[in-house]
């Protein structure tokens, strides 16, 4: 089991200023499990010198057990970020998450449940939310996916997600956006797929400035329904009784 490499996917967008104590505490963090491990830090669409700081990390990080390696694309997207970085992944353990909002001690507990639970997804279940206005925003978005594509997790944009390399259609995902969370659990629910949803209760972010506002929220809850739509049509959704669709 401790031989299993983990992958550790962080997109990163205009984080020129933390990334590096981001990723010197995950470091720290990371090495008291035994398993070899690797960092994608997947920069992308960045208008600050985030680039140059990941590359320095890169060099600073250079251990083939303990490894840093960096993407870049001139196109941002959360979800693109995610995807580029699971498709250059090397792991067993494949993981990826918002670093601004993502504690070192957090991390490792949902790869620790990884380890220990091989043929299941590891989520997280965000319990509480900086202001009432998120929390009735996210109550909304979650009702939303949960309705569209019969899903039974709660906190669809929660991060740490952890998924074993056999769970292949993930690394199939299609959003470049932030609709990737969503088809990401539609996935699971289609698929079958064992899921653990491990609750977290920190609000504080780590770095960076939130960009969620109420048009990026309309913005989702309108993607949702277009992504339900589009899946639907292409035949990529289960029915309520477990059949695909």
């Amino acid at each position: 089991m401790t031989n299993r490499l983990i992958s550790i996917v962080l997109p990163v967008y205009n984080q020129a200023d933390h990334i590096t104590a981001i990723v010197d505490e995950y470091a720290a963090a990371l090495a008291r499990i035994p398993n070899p491990y690797e960092i994608l830090l997947v920069v992308n669409g960045s208008r600050d010198h985030s680039l140059a700081v990941c590359e320095d990390l890169a060099a600073k990080y250079s251990d083939p057990t303990r490894l840093v390696r960096v993407l870049h694309s001139e196109k941002g997207g959360w979800g693109l970020a995610v995807r580029l970085g699971l498709a250059a992944a090397h792991g067993d353990i494949l993981c990826y998450t918002n670093s601004a909002r993502t504690s070192p001690k957090d991390l490792i507990l949902h790869l620790l449940y990884a380890v220990a639970n091989p043929d299941n997804v590891i989520k997280a279940n965000r319990k509480i939310r900086d202001n009432w206005q998120r929390r009735i925003g996210s109550l909304v978005y979650n009702i939303e996916v949960r309705a569209l594509f019969d899903v039974p997790y709660w906190d669809i944009n929660g991060t740490p997600k952890v998924f074993p390399r056999p769970f292949e259609a993930l690394l199939h995902l299609q959003s470049d956006d932030d609709l990737i969370d969503a088809e990401f659990n539609a996935v699971c629910s289609r698929e079958r797929y064992p899921m653990l949803e491990v609750p977290l209760f920190a609000t504080k972010r780590h770095g960076g400035q939130s960009t969620t506002n109420y048009n990026s929220a309309f913005k989702m809850y309108l993607g949702a329904y277009r992504l339900w739509q589009s899946m639907r049509a292409a035949g990529k959704l289960r029915r309520p009784n477990g059949d695909e669709s």
